[in-house]
């Protein structure tokens, strides 16, 4: 064991005395310099090796100049440290000879630690001069090889003059001009190089063809896809309540709805399974983006859901995520934007960069402002993926708003549309615009015993109001005085401390209840009223449910984005009949009478009719969680909107369509003996196909034979042969781009076929044109779905 004499330790305590916190400081400084320098020298020695990165070779070669500018800098630094030190020494050496002498003693060793570390730095620095002096001649060197290569490469980083890349020279040109723009093209190697343009263009992007002498292999192999998985059936949703996350209102509020409602879905997803029988699912791995909660939006919903907000985007929101979950597919959820950039692969940067690797979900649910951030963040990967987007649009967009050329043209852009998306993309929240696809959301669904419970305990005379913000119940008193002569009436209007003057003194005011006390007071109502908003809401169909009469008013004229301040701006031209189309058309009488509010009378009538009414509770099949579920294992399976879409025929020569008139030479049907059309969903033989009459819309026209529009057969319809097969004399034939088409126009015999398929439209009418409308059958309680669907 070696040992330390008294001298020895002496000399490593004055060592340590000596080198005060600053003198540390600056030795760390040239410890750091000397190691960032040789990390850089260890980059400029390193060479060409295979894997390395894309624009290595551009990188040494322009780097040689400049790391010897640094090797020369890092050099002049440490002899200024060595100038620094020196006069510091002479300095602390000068006081310690003035306290030395004033305490009587002096000793010359304790000046040894700093000469000696004097020495080692200024043996660095000679060091590191002789370094700079040979790299300077290996850099010399390596420009010289380098020279040579690009000599022969020179050419091959020109723009390349290719017709199957019109694109790539007026690319080239925006890349010289603009490529400091955003960071993203720096993060994917661009340097400001010809050769850097060229690569990123045609290895990143795709406006630029391979370059040759390029290693193809890594650019070209496409990652293997996943081997398939079968879908499993789940019933325990614990582990969907924590995927949900925390911290907002609006997400405790789906999550109570949710975990109220396990065991339904557990019993919808027995009731699925035993119809389905042993028939493959696809497990898909899906990525929900609630866009309207995100922070970068506004969220204005979260703070209202305690004061009487809107609560029907929520309510469909949590069916639609415990929808995907109890269907089995693998789930991802997120509510703001940073965590959707983190699961798209988003590249830092403004987002005009494509994503940093295959996008790995197979279909992502969000509404309009998680699509605008979509498209912010994922450049033109937002344009290749796009075709797995699905969009949360309660009211839905129409195909005239969802083409931007079109809607730019003919004034149907809104702030809304213009997404150039599959129009069945959008999912509604009821099924009015077949254009659309319908998502929907559940109601509870009653037991026989909780029926029986509710016959017997309903009260003839008492009512509840649709509408829990006091500015709904303003210029209402007529109707409530009314109504106040024949029921007790009661109120969920939220307030804080004073009751709302909006609210009459006779009016019962629960304020805003939970959902499950809800219940039970519509168990208890006979009549829930609305007043004519909110439109289309959650509440009518769950009063419905509970045994409840809606009574609505009847808008004349309709409210479209033509006449009312709500619906203004958005991508539809639907006209809103009442306050809830869907219980007026679907569901009806008994359950549902919509009357002329401003006729007293009609309004008196109708109450003393209800209260002499009884009526069951009833919950269309569609709006359960069996339904639910039903339809969108329907959607997952066989939507398909990323398959190269067949284009519309161009003209009056297409292919003789498979139809034959019916027996009664009113509409066309599929001919028995005609081929199956691969892979048409909804199958093409439950296509129906009749000419409306003049100003009818197909929507209109197929509910008038009892059946459904159907977009996605319209390509079968668009043919002169289908107009011959209707006996409609076209004495011309022209394809144009028109969300009418296709038409007849009666007064010059005139046939007109759509020339663009995202066009093809249930929705619009005109005066002037005989629709050709495709129409279906469908399921007994489930619209969206024909009869063979499943």
């Amino acid at each position: 064991m070696m040992t330390v004499g008294p001298d020895g330790k002496i000399m490593v305590r004055r060592c340590l005395v000596t080198l005060r916190p600053f003198r540390l400081f600056v030795l760390g400084i040239g410890f750091f310099s000397l190691c960032f320098l040789m990390t850089s020298l260890g980059g400029q020695f390193s060479a060409r090796r295979p894997g390395d990165s894309p624009f290595t070779i551009r990188t040494e070669v322009l780097g040689g100049p400049e790391s010897r500018g640094v090797l020369r800098k890092m050099s002049d630094l440490l002899e200024l440290m060595v100038k620094r030190m020196d006069t510091l020494a002479r300095l602390e050496n000068s006081s310690e000879l003035h306290r030395a002498a004033a305490n009587g003693h002096f000793a010359v060793d304790r000046f040894a630690p700093g000469a000696g570390l004097m020495e080692r730095i200024q043996a660095i620095a000679q060091n590191v001069s002789d370094i700079a002096m040979k790299v300077d001649q290996i850099l010399r060197h390596s420009l010289l090889l380098h020279s040579k290569v690009s000599e022969g490469r020179r050419d091959q980083c020109e723009a390349p003059s290719d017709p199957k890349f019109p694109d790539c020279s007026g690319k080239v040109e925006w890349m010289r001009a603009r490529w400091t723009s955003d960071p993203c093209y720096a993060f994917f190697g661009v340097d400001g190089t010809e050769c850097s343009f060229l690569i990123y263009l045609s290895e990143v992007e795709w406006f630029c063809p391979p370059l040759p002498w390029r290693n193809q292999t890594a650019t070209q192999t496409a990652p293997k896809p996943l081997p398939k998985v079968q879908a499993v059936f789940r019933s325990n949703l614990s582990h969907l309540l924590e995927l949900m996350g925390s911290g907002k209102e609006s997400l405790i509020f789906m999550k109570k709805r949710t975990k109220r409602l396990t065991a339904q879905w557990a019993l919808a997803a027995q009731r699925l399974a035993r119809k389905l029988g042993s028939a493959w699912r696809d497990q898909k791995q899906i990525l929900v983006h609630i866009g309207f909660l995100t922070e970068e939006s506004g969220d204005v919903f979260s703070p209202r859901v305690l004061k009487g907000g809107p609560l029907g985007e929520m309510v469909q929101w949590a069916d639609i995520l415990a929808t995907l979950y109890v269907l089995g597919h693998g789930l991802r959820i997120t509510v703001s934007l940073k965590e959707l950039q983190s699961n798209l692969g988003v590249p830092p940067g403004r987002g005009n960069c494509p994503l940093t690797m295959p996008l790995p979900f197979d279909l992502i649910y969000t509404d309009y402002h998680g699509l605008q951030q979509m498209k912010q963040h994922m450049g033109l990967s937002f344009k290749k993926y796009r075709c797995r987007i699905r969009v949360i649009d309660t009211f839905g967009t129409e195909p005239a708003y969802n083409h931007e050329e079109y809607a730019t043209l003919h004034g149907y852009r809104t702030n809304w549309g213009y997404w150039n998306l599959n129009p069945k993309q959008f999912m509604t929240m009821f099924p009015h615009t077949p254009d659309n696809s319908f998502m929907g959301f559940v109601s509870e669904e009653l037991n026989e015993t909780e029926k029986q419970l509710i016959r017997g305990g309903k009260a003839s005379n008492m009512a509840v109001v649709y509408g829990k913000e006091a500015s709904i119940w303003k210029g209402k008193e007529k109707f409530l005085g009314i109504l106040n002569k024949y029921m007790e009436i009661h109120g969920t209007v939220y307030y804080e401390s004073q009751r709302p003057p909006e609210v009459p003194a006779f009016v019962k005011n629960h304020g805003l209840l939970p959902q499950p006390e809800f219940q039970q007071l519509l168990r208890k109502a006979k009549l829930f009223i609305g007043f004519g908003f909110p439109y289309e809401g959650p509440a009518p169909l769950e009063a419905i449910a509970n045994g409840c009469v809606f009574l609505q008013s009847r808008f004349s004229p309709p409210h479209s984005s033509l006449n009312h301040e709500f619906f203004r701006g958005k991508p539809t031209s639907r006209e809103v009949f009442s306050q809830h189309p869907y219980a007026e058309n679907f569901i009806g009488k008994p359950h549902v009478w919509t009357v002329d509010y401003n006729n007293s009378e009609e309004f008196e009538a109708a109450i003393k009719a209800i209260m002499r009414t009884q009526v069951d509770p009833y919950l269309p099949y569609e709006y359960t969680c069996e339904g639910m579920l039903e339809r969108i294992h329907a959607y997952i399976q066989h939507q398909d909107f990323c398959a190269a879409p067949s284009p519309a025929p161009g003209g009056a020569r297409a292919p003789q369509s498979p139809f034959v008139l019916a027996p009664n030479a009113t509409h066309l049907e599929w001919a028995q003996n005609a081929s199956v059309a691969p892979g048409a969903w909804p199958p093409a033989h439950s296509l129906r196909a009749w000419l409306a009459t003049a100003g009818r819309a197909c929507t209109d026209a197929c509910l008038d034979h009892g059946l459904i529009c159907e977009p996605s057969f319209f390509p079968f319809l668009n043919s002169q042969d289908a107009f011959q097969k209707l006996r409609v004399p076209c004495d011309s034939t022209e394809s144009e781009m028109n969300h009418l088409y296709p038409a007849f126009a009666q007064p010059g015999r005139e046939c007109f076929l759509q020339k663009e398929p995202l066009l093809f439209s249930c929705a619009g009418s005109s005066t002037k044109y005989h629709r050709l409308c495709p129409c279906r059958d469908f399921r007994k309680g489930q619209v969206a779905l024909c009869q063979d669907c499943l």
